[in-house]
């Protein structure tokens, strides 16, 4: 069963429940009404004609109905974004702090330290705005760059315009590969099949017809006549009439009754559990602090605030915006490796992809299909072999590949047929059971010739004569294998090969399959598309990135393993469409392991593969641009399609190439997992020094006849911290973190706080021991200096927060943590010796550098005064350095036990 596709330009995510809630989904009666009359009344009622709406028209009722869209794009306009910015919960602390501070003021230093937090306000609030906005407007730009459109008919004449500027009355053409574009009323169609898999769930095209008749149809998308955005054209074409557009589609209507969110990925479910993670510690860490500083101190109105701020302090608030940039930067440098992300979150699923399953032809292949040869069945050249292929490729009206291109292309026919005596009768459109496609054309002799053009073993199966040198003859079953070693000839040196056969028949209106047998085997025409010289290379990069390379295609085997061969991909085993089918799923999960080359697979065969290796726990991406390959794409982690794809394809992929190219997925590969080692840092650095945090603070607590630290002080420390994380998602990446696939793992994240965090507690410890002991923070009547004798002259040791010992407390630690949290940014970025063996980027390190002379300005400087910081004695710096030197080593030491156990 197929599952829903993730259509970007206006498909819901989640409407892959249509089925089941369908029958509570109410369509419009006015294309119930449209189903049952004649295409003359239908373009009456809609107030248009067969050549379409003039432009005026069109845009008069693109204003009055609206774009045809049924989801809301999910960018934040500049209002929520700045509202975001002011939820975070250090703006809303500093900001009630800030409101304490102008009412409870009782000197001018109250005041100052009110406009100090609300200037921390605007700082952390302008911070986040900005970054936010930058990433949310480069997301949508890059998302513009990626449209689907649909063939218009305006005026008389045909043009693409994008689907959301269709309207009501618009007459659209479609052919195989087209997105249904609006909900329509067919007007014409030849052997039209629909894939209607993204709403009902079936795999199985549902075919539709142009006749008007009376509606007995038991659900909406039984109407034979009618087609639903959202369904995409498998095989013919049509010319239908636009009914409903947007919110009054079928689609739209179900919108309105199913989630529009994605199914969260391992990324967002990693995330979210980190998140989680940090709010049990505050669950825990909170009111312990509350209560411990409430009872010990007796001060319940300071323990709060106190408490509050902890909280701030446990909160990865940054996540967000780090998370945002971070996605959005890697979209930005994806973009210039000619990698378009359409949905940001799966810049992680294409780091963390391990298999990568790719179609032949364009990714191992240049995609320049030549047509070498055209030879009767004896393999002798023969100018009426592409006399007939050329009149099948020129009269198809269906979607022309690659193939059909290069019959057309060949200059050598164009000199001695004209196609002016010859005129279109009918046409049998190409499916994949058939694996083939004919067009009837009239010749000049009167006559109808049925030309058939396909794979070499679903035309012979249909030929009982062949031709040869002008003589006609029977195909006996001896020379039927015969015909299949001269196809495998070409095939084993690399050629594509169709075979051409026809049949002539009295003139009549109309053909059908059943019509494509007793044909005379014309002969062959054989294609050369080369191997990529840089398709060699692209696979072994993939492969020193731990990305196992596998082949899907519906090519037969032959042409598959010559260029496999030639690209480096070894091929210990083949598997065919033919051996999948007998396959249970368990079978097939275990051939897909040890299986480099599918060969004659069908859409439903990839998928299965796809579904298999997904299941065996690998992270799975497909590459594919094909009508094909749409049902594939859906299955996979990360669905891969090329600019030049089809609609259904560029629709259902997460990621577009603008080449189609392996050596530009490597690219996006290793910047996804960039934007992925950026985060995983910040989550890192976050979560272990909170959890140590959350140590040192209850220890304090017990400890100390005052605060740890005022809450402004905490929230002013927070903030500094917040400033020197923002360049993270521009930081330089080991290459040894790009090497091989990272899935997110919360153990990985777990062991690290549980090592790392306590090491901080380590040095804040000793910095309470040094400021306790050695500067004597212990007496509540320590003497401040003469320059500081005013500001403490009132102060009690009845009131120990107010006293000089708390302050030079509270400043040492406050210095001491700041600036440990700064540096160590630098060692728990990289798995190397820090600054020796990797740098980080230079903006981190200026901030970080930037971030710590503040901390170091801060006690002697005059907003010092307004924070409650005091100058710090002279001996305090030699000792500091020796904390940071000390907790640099330990931190290095316990981070490579950890990556010699692999815990990490």
């Amino acid at each position: 069963m197929a599952t829903a596709p993730k259509y970007g330009f206006s498909l819901p995510h989640g409407f892959h429940f249509a089925r089941r809630i369908g029958d509570q989904i109410q369509v419009s009666p006015r294309l119930v009404r449209m189903a049952s009359l004649p295409p003359a009344d239908v373009l009456a009622e809609l107030k248009t004609s067969a050549g379409g709406l003039t432009e005026n028209e069109a845009r008069r009722r693109l204003e009055q109905f609206g774009p045809n869209i049924v989801t809301e794009q999910a960018r934040f306009t500049r209002l929520k974004l700045l509202v975001r910015a002011c939820l975070n919960p250090l703006v809303v602390l500093l900001s009630i702090l800030a409101i304490i501070s102008f009412v409870t003021a009782q000197a001018a230093s109250d005041v100052v330290g009110g406009f100090l937090m609300v200037a921390m306000v605007i700082l952390g609030v302008s911070l986040r705005f900005i970054q936010e906005a930058r990433a949310g407007s480069a997301a949508a730009r890059l998302k513009a760059m990626i449209r689907v459109t649909a063939t218009v008919v305006r005026g008389g004449d045909a043009r693409e315009i994008p689907l959301a500027d269709l309207v009501e009355g618009d007459i659209v053409r479609l052919a195989a590969g087209d997105m249904i574009p609006a909900d329509v009323r067919i007007l014409s169609c030849k052997d039209l099949f629909l894939s209607q898999a993204s709403l009902t769930g079936e795999s199985y095209p549902v075919e539709k017809y142009d006749a008007a008749g009376p509606v007995a149809a038991r659900t909406p998308l039984e109407l034979r006549n009618i087609c639903f955005l959202g369904t995409s054209v498998e095989s013919g074409s049509a010319a239908a009439v636009v009914v409903e557009t947007g919110f009054k589609t079928y689609l739209g209507a179900l919108a309105a009754s199913i989630t529009k969110e994605p199914p969260p990925s391992s990324f967002d479910k990693g995330v979210a559990a980190f998140t989680w993670l940090m709010l049990r510690f505050m669950a825990v860490m909170v009111p312990l602090v509350f209560l411990i500083n409430g009872f010990s101190k007796g001060r319940w109105g300071e323990a709060f605030l106190f408490a509050l701020a902890v909280a701030v302090g446990l909160t990865p608030e940054m996540l967000p915006m780090i998370v945002s940039v971070c996605l959005a930067s890697g979209a930005i440098l994806m973009s210039r490796k000619k990698v378009i992300v359409k949905r940001l979150n799966s810049i992680q699923n294409l780091g963390a992809m391990d298999v990568l399953c790719t179609d032949k032809t364009g990714t191992l292949t240049m995609d320049r299909v030549i047509l070498e040869q055209y030879c009767d069945v004896a393999l002798k050249e023969d100018e009426g072999v592409l006399h007939l292929a050329f009149l099948n490729s020129h009269f198809q009206t269906g979607l022309k590949n690659v193939l059909d291109r290069a019959i057309l292309e060949h200059q050598e026919i164009h000199r001695d047929i004209s196609t002016e005596n010859y005129s279109k009768v009918d046409e049998i459109p190409f499916d994949f059971s058939r694996r083939m496609m004919s067009v009837v054309v009239a010749t000049p002799a009167g006559e109808h010739r049925l030309i058939c053009k396909g794979a070499p073993e679903s035309v012979f199966s249909r030929c009982t004569q062949f031709e040869l040198d002008g003589d006609i003859n029977p195909m006996d079953p001896l020379l039927l294998e015969d015909l299949r070693e001269e196809c495998d000839e070409l095939s084993a040196d690399g050629f594509r090969v169709l075979a051409i056969a026809y049949r002539t028949f009295e003139p009549r209106r109309v053909y059908g399959k059943e019509d494509e047998h007793e044909l005379v085997l014309k002969g062959y025409v054989a294609f050369l598309d080369p191997p990529r010289e840089t398709a060699g290379p692209a696979i072994a990069a993939l492969q020193s990135h731990g990305i196992a390379v596998k082949v899907l295609t519906g090519d037969n085997e032959l042409v598959a393993r010559k260029i496999c061969g030639t690209v480096g991909l070894p091929l210990h085993n083949v598997l065919t469409g033919a051996g999948i089918e007998g396959m249970n799923d368990a079978e097939l999960a275990a051939a897909a392991e040890k299986t480099i080359l599918f060969v004659r697979l069908s859409p439903a065969d990839k998928q299965r593969i796809i579904t298999a290796l997904r299941n065996n726990g690998h992270v799975v991406g497909f590459l594919g641009d094909g009508i094909n390959d749409s049902p594939a794409l859906r299955a996979a982690d990360v669905g891969i399609s090329v600019d030049t794809a089809v609609d259904v394809a560029k629709e259902a992929a997460d990621a577009i190439l603008l080449e189609k190219s392996l050596m530009v997925l490597e690219e996006g590969v290793v910047e996804g997992r960039k934007v992925f080692a950026n985060i995983v840092k910040y989550i890192r650095m976050g979560a272990s020094s909170n959890f140590g945090n959350m140590f040192s603070v209850l220890g304090a607590s017990l400890w100390l006849p005052y605060l740890p630290m005022a809450p402004l002080k905490i929230l002013t420390n927070n903030l500094l911290y917040d400033f020197s994380q923002v360049p993270i998602p521009a930081d330089d990446v080991d290459a040894e973190q790009v090497a091989k696939p990272r899935p997110w793992s919360m153990g990985e994240i777990g062991r690290f706080i549980l090592f790392i965090g306590p090491c901080s507690s380590v040095f804040d410890y000793t910095t309470y021991a040094l400021m306790w002991f050695f500067f004597k923070c212990s007496d509540l009547g320590l003497k401040a200096p003469p320059e500081l004798a005013a500001r403490f002259a009132h102060c009690s040791p009845a009131n120990p927060d107010s006293t000089y010992a708390a302050a030079l407390f509270q400043t040492g630690w406050f210095v001491e943590s700041l600036l440990t949290q700064t540096l160590i940014i630098h060692v728990i970025r990289t798995n190397k010796v820090p600054f020796i063996q990797s740098l980080a980027s230079w903006q981190l390190i200026m901030t970080s550098i930037g971030i710590m002379l503040i901390g170091v300005w801060l006690p002697s400087s005059p907003i010092g005064q307004w924070l409650g910081l005091v100058p710090l004695p002279p001996l305090y710096w030699p000792f500091l350095s020796a904390t940071l030197l000390l907790y640099v080593g330990l931190t290095q030491l316990v981070k490579v036990l950890l990556l010699r156990r692999n815990w990490i």
